[in-house]
């Protein structure tokens, strides 16, 4: 048994999520600046205390962000490391014991510049109690303003092949949950065509970091292609203005329904991290439908019933 409460100690599986998400986001980011010439991520090393109860709580984690780029306007890719005491609140959302926890994981999202690329998120995420419960969550989805059935596909076919070197049932397990969480209720209408969704993976948890690391190495690979491909796409105005709009869908759902952002604001998170998932330009219009047969049409035609995107 660990003791969170003083030290902040955690279990040799939860030291090797550490490392390995670590190394994930390296990797990532990598991967990412190969597309700019001339833009890099910046470093923000930062460390959690709760000044109120200093022994309690802690932590901390390292925060990647590129801005500006010619092809990522905003590109964010955090790690992040933290204990203490998991507030009664938080634990009867989460379903669990409100006891001391670590929480190790990685999260990122890329909002590109042409509104032909789509914007990507992922995270995933290591948590355990001091009572002994664990699991792993987590996921990845796409997000696009136009979409291009070929990308779409692509994107789930690559996932799909890293679930089912763990598990034959995992893509459709998991692609099901993705549909039902990254849905916004209050518009009737799915954030983006889905990809992966998955928490509370408990009891092989050996079994289930395998199945976490296939996915995380897999990212690259389901992204980058795309971006090459659409990233010299022509595009002005009008599609710029969509795609602002469609930002503030993005925007609704993190701020309404994303549990890492609660997770983060009532562990009293870094602000600055918790909310680096906002993407930078930004619009709302009173009461906008795009004009009937358009393109714009066709993505909220598209986001009204999830569709299969792998035979």
């Amino acid at each position: 048994m660990f003791n969170l409460h003083k030290s902040g100690s955690m279990s040799p599986l939860g030291e090797r999520a550490r490392a390995y998400f670590e190394q994930l986001q390296r990797a990532i980011c990598a991967g990412l600046e190969s597309f700019e010439n001339e833009k890099y991520f910046t470093e923000d090393r930062w460390e959690r205390a709760d000044g109120r109860h200093p022994d309690q709580s802690g932590g901390g984690g390292l925060t990647r962000v590129l801005e500006g780029g010619k092809v990522f306007e905003k590109a964010g890719v955090l790690t992040s490391t933290v204990f203490g005491g998991l507030p009664e609140s938080l634990a009867l959302k989460m379903n669990v014991s409100p006891t001391e926890f670590y929480a190790t994981g990685i999260s990122l999202i890329v909002h590109p510049l042409s509104p032909m690329v789509p914007t990507v998120h992922a995270n995933f995420r290591y948590f355990e109690q001091a009572n002994g419960d664990c699991w792993f969550g987590g996921g990845t989805d796409l997000t696009p303003y136009y979409p291009y059935e070929e990308d779409i596909r692509h994107f789930h076919s690559v996932l799909k092949k890293a679930c089912d070197a763990n598990g034959s049932e995992y893509y459709q397990r998991f692609k099901k949950w993705c549909d039902e969480y990254f849905f916004i209720k209050h518009r009737e209408e799915a954030r983006g065509v889905g990809g992966l969704f998955f928490d509370y993976l408990r009891g092989d948890t050996e079994q289930y970091f395998d199945f976490v690391r296939s996915v995380g190495e897999a990212l690259l690979d389901a992204y980058l292609p795309i971006v090459r491909k659409r990233m010299n796409e022509p595009w002005g105005e009008r599609e710029r203005a969509w795609q602002a709009l469609r930002r503030g869908r993005y925007v609704e759902f993190n701020l309404v329904y994303d549990r890492g952002t609660t997770f983060g604001l009532e562990t009293r998170g870094r602000i600055e991290s918790i909310l680096v998932s906002l993407p930078p330009k930004v619009e709302w219009h009173y009461n906008f439908h795009p004009a009937p047969n358009s393109r714009e049409a066709k993505l909220v035609e598209l986001l009204k019933l999830p569709r299969n995107w792998v035979e």
